[in-house]
């Protein structure tokens, strides 16, 4: 395969390697280009990840980088508060920063500063591994992310089962027999916390081989339509369904351990914990039969190798945590835990905690370290529930927060209560934002510091790779120089650092970057520093950070200690990458535990269930509301992309016929979607590929806010769901927020 990094000739376009930042999937791009110009985009059939794969996104690079909305300098009010956003120099930015920021933090206390960051900030190296520097400059209780509306739930039940947030279990698809999907609809993701590029060619070698793929989800997704069997459970029942499931096991003799067995604690406390989750007490409750619901488990007990996977759908309900420990605890309980073709766990070449310290054993996860000021909802993996900041910002009191940095995040559109949230941005003293936009949050900010174009700076997946369906390490250098004068974003979060630390805006900050780093190393009990330091040039920022992980990391050349071993330089050598293999049986090696062992039963789960038992007395709603996902629809600023932006509408309600002719609706009317007072529009769509009772409409729209600068976007603002979704509900366990199977009224617009 020849290398894509080619120089241009007179009649050639130069050819870059590049990993698409747009989604979880994380394929190979291979891009062309003239001078500063993109002339084509393609997949990559060198990447030893995706194999030549592209969805639309990718294409769509080429968008995100020429986009004439992109910032691509500072915006500040010079008048305060109520002053227009205008442009300035990036010292001017600082300077401002470093004039409102302090006096603040000095006068009310740390907690009076919120984080806040969004899904884009995991695609980008420097901003992920500099948060957390951020974070502890900044030394705020009040921190929150894009994870409580998402993933929190399957962090935390990994986090009490394997001792680490990001020890998630991963189907072995390229080996399973057996693939259950609930709550996910990977054909349009592909994958979610779960790296898996071409699932439809993944699924399509699955069934060649003569296995099944099973989806359970209320809609028929994309995913649900080429599957053997689709069983459309009713929304929110998941926890239930699975608990039943887990209960035939029991009950008919079909609770297999396998390898895993020596390490698994918790299974008589399983069986008495799910006694009263009889498949027939469920059936009414979940919409799917006693009947199939047994005939599932023996199914997944009987196949050799099967394999259970949830996502969104089934983390973002009240009882998400549940749910996501339950898919875990059926895997293990049929034998399918840590065995090929069942559920296995990536080991990353970098980043991941579960492949440093003693293997096999340790501290595990807790929660509850602090607690929100006003709801007491507890703090998880560092973090608060993001749908109580409003209450936060606009309840006075000790601990109020009257300041927020806010990186690559618009929960202004992603959160329920989202309209309070923006009225709440308002009250704050001082706002910062990063965005490559001026969007629906960022544009309530006091300066917004733009981002590089992902083309414009090197790209390493920190996260993916510890959630990858293969084990691989792939490395690309910027696509084009930077412009002059704008600095990457780690040094603007270093700048951040330096203020919050006393340095002043002025600080040098590659001289604070060494600092920190030294700081980090003497934390993890390197004796000689200076001489880490020192092997690490001439890497600077977040490829330093990258290289030292790959160098100190279960491939890596220990420094020399390891000849061979992986280095950020033999990484970027390798323009697709370097291929690790297929997933591979980590029992014990990758558990962090107390215990050492896989905790089937943590307490703190096991004192929910009976929440979950009771709401099966609890009568349906006559209509709920969930989401969908789109592959053109990852996060809302891709709808500021013609490639993406184009076609038919997609922010669309999507109704039964039975529901639309009961309520006088046909395609293309218009429906009002309300609850308690809150009210939106949407044109409707008439199909069968919802069940009676459920309307579906896509999350991350309702771009006709004032202030965003989004004007492809604003073209066709579509509905924002979360303005009528409860910011009061949420899983207790996680701080999860609910979007899914909510109560709502729909009526038609007359």
């Amino acid at each position: 395969m020849p290398d894509p990094n080619t120089p241009a000739s007179a009649d050639q376009p130069e050819r870059h390697y590049r990993i698409c930042p747009l989604c979880e999937a994380c394929c190979g791009l291979e891009i062309s280009t003239r001078g500063t110009q993109v002339v084509q985009v393609r997949g990559w059939a060198g990447d030893t990840l995706s194999d030549g794969y592209l969805c639309p996104k990718g294409v769509a690079i080429k968008d995100l980088h020429t986009d004439p909305d992109r910032l691509r300098q500072p915006l500040i009010r010079r008048g305060g508060r109520s002053s227009p956003l205008e442009p300035a120099s990036w010292d001017e930015a600082f300077a401002l920063i470093e004039q409102k920021l302090p006096p603040i933090v000095a006068a009310h206390g740390r907690d009076a500063l919120a984080l806040v960051a969004g899904n884009p900030s995991a695609h980008k190296m420097g901003l992920l591994l500099y948060f957390a520097r951020l974070g502890r400059a900044a030394g705020s209780k009040n921190v929150y992310s894009a994870s409580t509306l998402d993933q929190m739930p399957r962090q935390l039940a990994s986090g009490l089962m394997y001792g680490h947030w990001l020890s998630v279990g991963l189907p072995d698809i390229a080996r399973t027999e057996l693939l259950v999907v609930i709550g996910a609809n990977p054909l349009a993701s592909n994958g979610s916390m779960w790296t898996v590029p071409d699932f439809r060619g993944k699924a399509r070698d699955l069934k060649a081989r003569g296995g099944r793929l099973v989806v359970i989800d209320p809609r028929r997704t994309e995913t649900a339509a080429i599957a053997d069997q689709h069983l459309a459970i009713r929304p929110g029942a998941d926890a239930q369904l699975l608990a039943a499931l887990v209960h035939t096991l029991f009950d008919e003799g079909l609770v297999r351990l396998g390898p895993a067995e020596p390490w698994l604690n918790g299974v008589a406390e399983l069986r008495q914990a799910v006694a009263g989750f009889t498949p027939e007490a469920v059936a009414a409750h979940c919409g799917i039969d006693a009947n199939v619901i047994r005939q599932l488990a023996r199914d997944l007990a009987a196949t050799p190798r099967a394999v259970v996977y949830s996502r969104i759908g089934s983390c973002t309900q009240t009882f998400g945590t549940l749910a996501s420990w339950l898919v875990d605890v059926l895997n293990a309980l049929t034998g399918h835990l840590d065995v090929p073709g069942g559920q296995l766990w990536a080991k990353a070449a970098a980043f991941a905690a579960n492949t440093q310290g003693t293997p096999g054993r340790g501290r595990g996860v807790a929660t509850g370290r602090h607690h929100a000021r006003l709801s007491g909802a507890p703090e998880v993996f560092g973090e608060l529930p993001i749908v109580q900041l409003a209450d936060e910002i606009l309840t006075p009191g000790p601990g109020r927060v009257r300041a927020a940095i806010v990186l690559g995040a618009n929960p202004v559109l992603s959160a329920p209560g989202g309209a309070r949230l923006a009225q709440a941005l308002d009250q704050l003293d001082f706002m910062v934002s990063l965005d490559i936009y001026c969007n629906e949050t960022a544009s309530h900010a006091d300066v917004i510091l733009p981002g590089l174009s992902p083309l414009e700076e090197g790209h390493y997946d920190v996260p993916f790779p510890q959630l990858s369906w293969r084990n691989t390490a792939r490395y690309n250098p910027p696509v084009f120089e930077r412009p002059a004068g704008q600095p990457p974003e780690w040094q603007n979060l270093l700048r951040l650092i330096a203020i919050l630390k006393g340095h002043g805006a002025q600080a040098d900050v590659l001289a604070l970057d060494d600092e920190l780093l030294a700081d980090d190393l003497r934390r993890s009990g390197v004796a000689d520093t200076a001489a880490v330091m020192a092997a690490l040039q001439p890497w600077q920022g977040p490829e330093r950070l990258v290289d030292l992980a790959l160098r100190s990391g279960p491939y890596g050349d220990g420094f020399g200690r390891q000849p061979g071993g992986l280095t950020l330089a033999r990484v970027a050598a390798q323009p697709g990458g370097i291929d690790l293999g297929e997933l591979q049986p980590r029992l014990p090696e990758v558990l962090r535990t107390p215990s050492g062992k896989v905790e089937l039963a943590p307490p703190m789960l096991l004192a929910d269930l009976p929440r979950a038992l009771a709401a099966l007395a609890e009568p349906p709603a006559e209509m709920v509301v969930i989401g969908r996902r789109d592959v053109r629809s990852n996060n809302s600023w891709m709808h500021n992309l013609p490639t993406l932006a184009k076609g038919p509408e997609r922010c669309t309600l999507q109704l039964h016929p039975a529901d639309a002719q009961r309520l006088g609706l046909e395609d293309g009317a218009l429906a009002a979607i309300s609850r308690d007072g809150r009210r939106i529009q949407a044109p409707v769509e008439v199909t069968d590929a919802v069940p009676p009772g459920v309307a579906s409409l896509p999350h991350g729209w309702g771009h006709d806010r004032p202030g965003s600068r989004l004007r492809v976007a604003a073209e066709r603002p579509g509905a924002n769901l979360n303005e009528v979704l409860d910011a009061r509900l949420i899983d207790p366990l996680s701080g999860n927020a609910v979007l899914s199977g909510v109560a709502v009224c729909i009526e038609s617009v007359a």
